[in-house]
Formats: structure tokens, C-alpha cells, sequence
């Protein structure tokens, strides 16, 4: 009987591989692709795919994070004990202890029996001490949230909606801390989509009547800089490249400068890759010798990294009448530890065996310890979520909608900047709040744990002015301010707020 013929996206799988680990033995790989195929026979996901595509997915996505061979098994072989009659020491007997645990520290990762605040700190906890016993387990997460995330529009809005916060308010910052720059921008702009549908709309408008323009600028800019490294016979240019914001960075940023996208000045950068330290500055030497630094906007994160270990130099200067680049410099470890963090550290491997296998228990990454060994101590979820703000989520609060979802907002935020958050029409039309359960005036500061109840009438015109007194968000700052001026133009009023 003629063999079925292999899918194209193992095919792609495999080549990756191959390249990444020269000489390292992918039969595994194809074996684990194989044994999940057969586990996963006849069912599908919600969009009508064989569910074994999904594993391929996440296969892929973790063998571009540059993680090591057995967390590429893993991968495919992760949903096997939650969704089939296969089980952890099936996977164990057939591809060994390495992969068994993983595959099982993934299994245990997704059981959430809770709804609410327990639901929402049980998630917390399972991934902090996932982290801390293995961290490749939640690069597997993420690597099948961020798949999950790209084809929810096969499930309920509902379903959606919950999912996409829970990766916005959960993994994402999780991503952040873990200095994962990439996965971060990727989870935030797939769940922007489905959390704030009209500013994604808006912003992605935004980016492509701007982009453009100021991508062909800037692919001069990259060849007159080329040209000048080129004369340098002591600087080795490894890449140099141009990359788009993300869409949800943009957005944060748009709201910080009252909407003027002219004042973003990193819409598009120039990325510089070079191969040691001595080079990162030398290139900063010849930028600012072709062109004038904006004052100010200098940054060393070289000498001195940001707390979770990322590394660069950051310079903004003109480049013509009106144009300003921002300019990124670093080493390629420093870049690939800006995409992938601990991931990074299996760049250079031998035969897809880690040489060091990464290190949880660095001072970079000793958050981690401290809020496994918290949670041991501290059961009051209120009180964890306290510790988490300083360690995790600097400055913000975590609230609840009636159904459970977490929102997270800054200190002192407001039901009104909550309903904001959630839409701004239920914003514009809100007029009380059940905080607890209990009617409390829209002004009332929020805090962590609160469960949240808009109150909405569709027949209020406006929003009041007096909400710009007490609300904290920039969000809903803009939203009321856009809302009034639209109704004093209706009727004739052109003064802005």
C-alpha cells in the first residue's frame, strides 16, 4: 500500500529543522507528527480542519522561536492526552521523559476549573510555576494561543471575546516580562482585533494611508546607510532592516499623543545588525555623522538593559525635511533575545541539543522565583494580586465583568473608564454602575478584585463633561472628549474641548 504523502506544512517543518540543527535526526519529528495524526483520527476544529493541522500550526510557530527539537515534538504532540485516548506515559514509552513532561506540563496548564478572580489567578499561578519548572511549556502555550488567535473567527462572538482578553490581559504582559518582544506585539495585535474592533479598524486604517510613504523614504534611508557601513572595513553589517510597528504598540502611543500620528516617530524603523558590541556604537557614530540626532532621544539599553534583559541602541534623527527614522542597534544575540527572550538561548545548538538550556534561576528572571515561592505563602487572591502589580503588571488594577472576563486598568481608575475599556459606546451611553453588586457613583475609584456592572441607556445623548474630571485612562479620556465635540457640531457648536 502506497504511503499517504506528506503534508506540505511538515515538509516546511522539517527544512526549518534541518536547517536550524545540521545533521540532527528529524525521524522523531515525522514520528511524532505520525503517532499525533493517528491519536487526533476524525476530529475537527470548530472551522471544519482535521484537528491535526492545528498541531502542525504549533509545531511551526515553536520552530521559529528557535526552541530545541523535543519542544518542537512537544508541540505537536500537545492536546494528545486532553483530547484523545492517548495518554502521558503512551507519549513517555514512544518519545521519551523530556517530551512526556512537557506534553504533560501543558495538559495541566490548560485545566482551569474556576470562573472569575479564582479563575483568573489559578491561570496566574499555573504559569508563573510552569515557568519556573520548565519555561518551554509556556512557549508551547503561547505558541498554540497565538494559532488559536489566528482563526477565532470560527468560534461564538461570545467565545471570542473572552479569549482574546484573556490573551491580552494574561499573555501578553506574561510575554513582556519574559522580554519577548515579538510574541508580545503578535498576541496583542491578533487579540486587538476582537477586544477594541472600531480602534483596530481605525489604527489599521491610519497604517496603511501612512505606512507606505514612509516606507519608500526609508528604503533610501537603509541604502545611503549601507553604502557608508560598506566603506568601514571594521564593522561587519550582519542585516539591516525595516519593520512596522505593531498595531496595538501604535495604538498605546497614538492615545499618548492625542491621536497625531506625526508625532510618532518609530511608525516604521531601521533595524542594525552587527556582530559585537564595539560595532553597535561605531554605527551609531556614522548615523549621526550622516544626520542630527533629535535631542533626548538617545537611548542605551546596552549599558543599561531594560529589567527583563533587553538590549539596544535606540537613536531618532532626521533624515530630510519633516522625515524622522528611529534607528535600533545590536548584536544578533541581542536581537534574538529581543524576539524570543529565554527561547533565545537555544540559538546556537549542536545537533538540537541545547549546550546550556536556559537558566530560570538568573537575576533577570528571579520575579519568577519570588512569585512561585508567594504563592505558596500567600492563598488570599486579592493580597497575590497586589504582589503581581509591582512584580508583573506595574501600576494597574484587575476587575471583572459580570461574565468573568479580566480587565486590567491603571490605579484609581474609574466604571467609567471600565466601560470605555469594554466599548465605547457603552461608554458613551453609560449612566451607573453595580460595583459588588451594589449602586455606586460612576466617579468611584476601582479596586482590584471588583466585579463591575455598566448600567447603560441608549436614550442618553451624550456623554457629561464632568467625567473628564475623574477618569484616568487616555481611552476614555478621547472617547468623551471625540463624543462631545461630535454633539456640538451636530448642533452647531464648533468650540473643542
Amino acid at each position: 500500500m502506497e504511503k499517504p504523502k506528506e503534508p506540505q506544512v511538515l515538509t516546511q517543518l522539517l527544512k526549518r529543522l534541518a536547517a536550524q540543527f545540521p545533521g540532527a535526526d528529524l525521524d522523531m519529528v515525522r514520528l511524532a507528527y505520525e503517532f499525533a495524526d493517528q491519536a487526533h483520527q476524525g476530529q475537527k476544529r470548530t472551522n471544519g480542519e482535521p484537528y491535526i493541522t492545528h498541531a502542525l500550526a504549533v509545531a511551526n510557530k515553536l520552530s521559529t522561536m528557535r526552541v530545541d527539537l523535543n519542544t518542537v515534538i512537544a508541540g505537536l504532540l500537545h492536546d494528545v492526552p486532553e483530547d484523545t485516548s492517548y495518554t502521558v506515559p503512551d507519549i513517555r514509552e514512544n518519545f521519551g521523559v523530556d517530551v512526556a513532561a512537557l506534553v504533560e506540563g501543558i495538559t495541566k496548564l490548560g485545566t482551569l476549573k474556576y470562573r472569575g478572580m479564582e479563575r483568573y489567578v489559578e491561570n496566574l499561578r499555573k504559569m508563573f510555576l510552569a515557568i519556573s519548572k520548565d519555561v518551554r511549556v509556556v512557549l508551547i502555550k503561547f505558541a498554540d494561543r497565538l494559532h488559536n488567535l489566528e482563526t477565532l473567527d470560527a468560534l461564538a462572538p461570545e467565545k471570542r471575546q473572552r479569549i482574546a482578553l484573556e490573551s491580552m490581559e494574561i499573555f501578553a504582559p506574561i510575554a513582556h516580562r519574559l522580554g519577548m518582544w515579538e510574541i508580545k506585539g503578535q498576541l496583542e495585535d491578533l487579540s486587538f482585533k476582537y477586544t477594541d474592533q472600531e480602534s483596530y479598524a481605525w489604527v489599521s486604517q491610519l497604517m496603511a494611508t501612512t505606512s507606505p510613504s514612509k516606507e519608500k523614504n526609508l528604503a533610501k534611508v537603509m541604502a545611503l546607510l549601507r553604502d557608508k557601513l560598506d566603506e568601514n572595513q571594521t564593522i561587519t553589517v550582519l542585516d539591516i532592516e525595516g519593520r512596522a510597528k505593531f498595531l496595538y504598540s501604535l495604538y498605546k502611543k497614538l492615545l499618548r499623543h492625542d491621536r497625531d500620528i506625526s508625532k510618532i516617530y518609530d511608525l516604521v524603523a531601521v533595524r542594525v545588525i552587527v556582530e559585537n558590541v564595539t560595532e553597535c556604537y561605531a554605527v551609531l557614530g556614522i548615523i549621526h555623522q550622516l544626520w542630527k540626532p533629535l535631542r533626548g532621544r538617545i537611548k542605551d539599553y546596552i549599558a543599561q538593559p531594560k529589567p527583563n534583559g533587553y538590549q539596544s541602541l535606540h537613536t531618532t534623527v532626521f533624515v530630510g525635511p519633516g522625515e524622522i527614522v528611529e534607528f535600533q542597534i545590536r548584536t544578533k544575540a541581542m536581537d534574538e533575545e529581543s524576539h524570543y527572550g529565554p527561547a533565545a538561548h537555544w540559538y546556537y545548538t549542536e545537533q538540537g541539543k541545547p549546550k546550556e538550556g536556559i537558566k530560570m534561576n538568573s537575576p533577570r528572571y528571579a520575579w519568577v522565583t519570588e512569585l512561585v515561592k508567594l504563592q505558596k505563602e500567600i492563598r488570599d487572591t486579592t493580597e497575590y494580586l497586589e504582589h503581581l502589580k509591582i512584580d508583573v503588571f506595574p501600576e494597574n488594577i484587575f476587575v471583572f465583568t459580570p461574565g468573568g472576563d479580566v480587565i486590567a486598568l491603571p490605579d484609581q481608575a474609574t466604571p467609567v473608564d471600565f466601560a470605555y475599556h469594554i466599548h465605547s459606546d457603552i461608554g458613551n451611553h453609560c449612566v451607573a454602575a453595580r460595583i459588588n453588586n451594589k449602586l455606586m457613583p460612576l466617579s468611584t475609584p476601582l479596586k482590584s478584585g471588583d466585579m463591575v456592572d455598566i448600567v447603560i441607556d441608549k436614550k442618553r445623548a451624550r456623554p457629561s463633561p464632568d467625567w473628564l474630571q475623574f477618569v484616568k485612562t487616555r481611552t476614555a479620556r478621547e472617547r468623551i472628549k471625540l463624543e462631545l465635540n461630535r454633539s456640538r457640531q451636530l448642533f452647531g457648536l464648533f468650540k473643542k474641548v
